[in-house]
């Protein structure tokens, strides 16, 4: 008699804080790029009428997309409990993209149309490098260490999620403080709020409530937002075709910001998958890698500029019991938001010391998940993948306004932070082969973390040959080192057999 087949559910009630964690993150993102892109002198018709919605049709089309794939594994393991991949724009790519692709097309051209479609081309060829890694995505995730890439993904959550959120919380105090006692009361504490409202809703309403109250939002600002409702339709675009002519000529040098980022985006996918592994939910990393890749091709072709990925949030919705629903819900949002331009409304209604206590929660989640789903004996090389992260931070934080202070705390931090998702991997793989004795394989993985320092994508700002020769010998001399470890090993286990060899 076969089993029972479940039934998965289209919306639950534990979607809806899921939903307002992904939808804020998204937001957050569609803001910056809006605010980012006007003080660059973009017109509205770009921003809201091409490069909002092309981004949109990427989010919506990947939340449906993995909305679908999780129904999929529901049937096949035939249980309730599965919960959508959180997608959307990368956060550290996008970045990359506004002010290490975009802003030199604007500087070189001076057109801000021109620029924008060299932006497209480049996104559209991120796509691509991302869609051709996933080939090799299964193997890299069999033979790379869990602690490793769980330590280098708890690195990003505790610096550029709960930590860069929590500052926002206690920049306002008043909102940001009951904020996050509202979240760490509802979802820690599993206390249920006043009339059964959702605990990330009844915090947004709280902390909207007590910021104009308080006068930490204007009225004023809110109503000039609305100078931007209109209708922007979601239009397929061929602009990269433009765009290519300089990207292969004047542009060419942008290649070495656009192939390591790219990369980047891939591996961050593979980690968020690898972390959702861990938490039960066992998707196949190379079709998501090729998923966010075509994501990001598909909002290319409608104007959009930055590449997607699975979002290290996908932990905190779990956790939460999201299903597929707050994936679905959020396609739908950002459809009615894109097309209207709601998004700079929504932008001037919400504060974020409001919002930003939700991803404190997803930040700490992801570092929870890293010890916990690891071996006790891996804690060092967890923790030691993360470092690599706070000289990150710090490098993109400050680096750029005062290098000097940088370089007054430490000479170490820019080259540490440089390449930060390689360099935590490759120390974190690493440091668990040492644990298990396997020195031959520390050995491999130290000669890989040789290669990547003198091609550029670790411990240099920029891809070139020789690109940081000091980490390279250093690379080199440890991987002889291990070599040597392993053999004086062998050969003690040897000197410990013969003499039972001669009792007998």
């Amino acid at each position: 008699m076969s089993a029972k087949s479940i039934v998965y559910p289209w919306y639950k009630k534990e979607d809806t804080d899921a939903f307002f964690a992904l939808l804020q993150n998204n937001l957050a993102n569609f803001v910056l790029i809006a605010v980012t892109m006007l003080g660059m002198g973009f017109p509205a018709s770009i921003v809201f009428g091409k490069v909002i919605p092309g981004a949109a049709v990427a989010v919506i089309a990947g939340n449906l997309y993995y909305a679908y794939t999780a129904n999929r594994l529901a049937k096949k393991e035939n249980r309730t409990d599965v919960t959508a991949l959180s997608y959307g724009i990368s956060t550290p790519v996008m970045f990359v993209f506004l002010f290490g692709i975009l802003g030199p097309a604007l500087a070189l051209t001076g057109d801000h149309e021109l620029a924008w479609k060299i932006g497209v081309a480049a996104a559209l060829i991120s796509g691509l490098i991302e869609v051709l890694v996933s080939f090799t995505g299964n193997w890299v995730r069999q033979n790379l260490p869990r602690a490793a890439l769980l330590g280098a993904l708890a690195g990003v959550a505790l610096t550029f999620v709960a930590g860069e959120m929590l500052f926002h919380t206690f920049a306002t105090p008043v909102v940001g403080i009951v904020a996050l006692a509202i979240i760490v009361v509802g979802i820690i504490g599993k206390v249920v709020m006043p009339f059964k409202i959702p605990t990330s809703l009844f915090a947004i309403i709280i902390g909207t409530i007590l910021a104009f109250a308080f006068g930490y939002q204007s009225f004023t600002d809110f109503t000039n937002a609305f100078e931007f409702i209109g209708f922007y339709p979601f239009l397929p675009t061929l602009s990269f075709f433009e765009g290519y002519q300089y990207l292969f000529g004047a542009l060419v040098g942008l290649f070495a910001v656009l192939i390591p980022i790219s990369l980047y985006n891939a591996v961050e996918t593979m980690n968020n998958v690898d972390a959702m592994s861990a938490e039960g939910d066992s998707y196949d990393v190379r079709e998501c890698q090729a998923v966010d890749g075509m994501g990001t091709v598909i909002g290319a072709f409608f104007g959009g500029l930055f590449p997607t990925t699975v979002y290290i949030a996908t932990v905190g919705s779990k956790k939460m019991g999201a299903g597929r629903g707050y994936s679905i819900l959020n396609a739908a949002v950002f459809a009615v938001l894109a097309l209207t331009g709601a998004i700079a409304v929504l932008s001037a209604l919400i504060p974020m010391a409001a919002i930003a206590p939700i991803l404190v929660f997803v930040g700490i989640s992801m570092v929870a998940t890293s010890f916990s789903s690891n071996e006790k004996k891996y804690y060092p090389a967890v923790a030691l993948a993360m470092l690599p992260y706070l000289g990150n931070y710090m490098m993109t934080r400050f680096n750029n306004a005062a290098p000097e202070v940088v370089a007054g705390i430490s000479e170490g931090i820019v080259p540490l932070g440089q390449g930060a998702m390689f360099t935590a991997i490759i120390i974190g793989a690493i440091t668990v082969c040492i644990i298990d004795k396997d020195f031959i394989k520390a050995s491999v993985f130290s000669l890989i973390g040789a290669g990547l320092s003198f091609i550029g994508l670790m411990h240099a700002p920029s891809l070139t040959w020789n690109a940081a020769p000091d980490f390279m010998v250093g690379y080199l001399l440890i991987s002889l080192f291990f070599v040597y470890l392993h053999f004086a090993a062998k050969k003690g286990q040897q000197r410990i057999a013969e003499p039972k060899k001669h009792a007998a």
